[in-house]
């Protein structure tokens, strides 16, 4: 019994903190991946260009989806340790609930890498993009259309998610210098089509012709708040900016239905956590924070970013 309990506590405690910064004995570097919900069209994307970037380096990805539970993403991270991958990477379900898995990883001497979110405890590196400039550059845009005056209503994120804080603030930044513009109301729809879409019926239902424009915080609820819109024949008189130019979208853009989006590389952001998390393995030269930057879409550019990955 003895030799069994001196057994356990040393594999116990080899997986929590054995040596793990090389490459497999074969050379195949092994990396753990946890996404935020792969029912997201932006995340699908995320993951599809990580997959093409690791081809292209030879490495092997485990991917999981966290199906929008913090908790869950824990969990995968700790199994994650379990299985001696080289490396992590971390797509943050919230910056607080999600920060446990980016120490149990750490702590047991795997290298991080968030994309495209932020969490409270500190990565080895960080890929992605500054949200509060995504929801600045829709803000001002929506201030410009309505010339400085008019009713706007807000859909967020998952509360608590770094993307949703950030644009938050950015929407903010740009309203408290327009004083003719109201923020008539606010409220999550999580990040997703249908519930923006019942959201937006409830609004127009509160406010009325009030609303001059509508800011989600991404395209799955823009698409979602267009809808109703349309529904209720009033698109024509509102405005309606998202984020990440979805291919959806996009093609909405191109067909005038909607005003405005904000184009988040996923693809870059997707290749570059990759190649990060490759190079902290490979003891090789890396940034420790690289940030893509957005752009706006609108009809007059939108060919430009149609057909993108």
């Amino acid at each position: 019994m003895k030799r069994w309990a001196a057994w356990i506590l040393a594999v116990a405690a080899c997986l929590g903190g054995c040596e793990r910064s090389g490459p497999s004995a074969d050379g195949t570097v092994v990396i753990g991946v946890s996404l935020l919900n792969l029912s997201n069209e932006f995340i699908v994307v995320l993951k599809r260009s990580m997959e093409e970037k690791a081809r292209e380096l030879g490495v092997r990805l485990i991917v999981n989806d966290a199906q929008r539970s913090a908790a869950r993403q824990v969990q995968q991270i700790e199994n994650f340790v379990a299985q001696k991958v080289h490396a992590v990477i971390l797509n943050p379900c919230e910056v607080e609930a999600s920060a446990p898995a980016v120490d149990r990883a750490l702590a047991a001497g795997i290298p991080v890498v968030n994309v495209n979110s932020e969490t409270r405890s500190a990565p080895t590196a960080f890929v992605g993009s500054r949200d509060e400039e995504s929801a600045r550059i829709a803000m001002d845009y929506i201030a410009r259309r309505l010339g400085g005056k008019g009713g706007v209503v807000m859909m967020h994120g998952f509360m608590g998610q770094a993307a949703q804080i950030k644009r938050d603030r950015g929407a903010r930044e740009v309203l408290a210098k327009q004083p003719g513009m109201r923020l008539l109301a606010e409220q999550t729809a999580e990040w997703s089509r249908a519930k923006a879409l019942s959201l937006m019926e409830n609004w127009m239902q509160a406010h009325g012709e009030r609303i001059g424009a509508v800011f989600a915080q991404n395209d799955e609820m823009a698409m979602g708040a267009l809808l109703a819109l349309e529904r209720a024949k009033a698109k024509g008189k509102v405005v309606v900016v998202g984020v990440d130019a979805i291919a959806d979208a996009l093609q909405a853009v191109k067909d005038g239905r909607l005003d405005a989006t904000v184009f988040q590389d996923a693809a870059g952001q997707g290749r570059g956590a990759v190649e990060t998390a490759v190079r902290i393995v490979r003891r090789q030269p890396f940034e420790k924070e690289v940030y893509i930057p957005f752009q706006l879409v609108t009809r007059e550019n939108v060919e430009r970013f149609m057909g993108r990955p």
